[in-house]
């Protein structure tokens, strides 16, 4: 079974979803920690109740991004994860964090990537008047919001529309599609190759003994 450390800064809404996923017995994995760069952030508690072991590299307490980085990979690499997810972890990583984690370092942002990459990205989409939304699974590399792409949900974007309804909507795709990424990995059939992203298909289901 694959392990994974998951990172986080808020509440960890994705965090929840991969949780649900592994407790209904989508998701083959173990999550093997909790991390976030803010000791206040509520997902904190909710790994806790988990029972998902938790710690926080606080950014706050290192004099600048590449120290941070080196102290967040000293802490992630104590847990031997096979994948690190990204779930609303706010904060720009270096490209030597970056590359120590290569192909095995996954985000979800809520825009359909290339579009509307950083912040803002529900009122940006209403202000451009686009039709179609959504959200990006990618592997993370040094150009932010621009990894290699996983899977993509798309929604409408509906008349009267404001940023927090537009907002919903994706992150209820986000909740689907990232749990559908990570098993993917976790069962073998997500790599990154040369830069592009291959997905094995799922593997035929045995049929089944019939008795006469």
């Amino acid at each position: 079974m694959k392990s994974l450390v998951i990172l986080i800064s808020g509440r960890g809404s994705n965090m929840e979803a991969l949780f649900a996923a592994v407790g209904r017995g989508e998701l083959p994995v173990r999550v093997a920690a909790v991390i976030s760069n803010r000791p206040d952030a509520k997902g904190l508690e909710t790994a806790a109740a988990q029972g998902v072991p938790t710690a926080v590299v606080d950014h706050k307490a290192h004099a600048g991004r590449e120290d941070f980085d080196a102290a967040l990979a000293e802490c992630i690499d104590g847990y031997a994860p096979d994948l690190v997810v990204l779930a609303g972890f706010m904060r720009i990583l270096t490209e030597g964090f970056v590359r120590r984690y290569e192909g095995r370092l996954l985000n979800i942002h809520p825009s359909l990537l290339p579009a509307f990459p950083g912040l803002h990205t529900h009122r940006r989409a209403l202000e451009e008047g686009v039709r179609i939304h959504g959200c990006t699974v990618h592997f993370v590399t040094p150009a932010l919001d621009h990894g290699p792409v996983v899977v993509q949900a798309a929604v409408p974007v509906l008349d009267g529309d404001d940023e927090a309804a537009l907002a919903a909507r994706v992150l209820a795709q986000e909740h689907v599609v990232y749990p559908l990424a990570v098993r993917w990995f976790a069962e073998g059939r997500l790599s990154l190759v040369d830069g592009r992203v291959r997905v094995a298909a799922e593997r035929p289901q045995p049929a089944p003994l019939i008795s006469p």
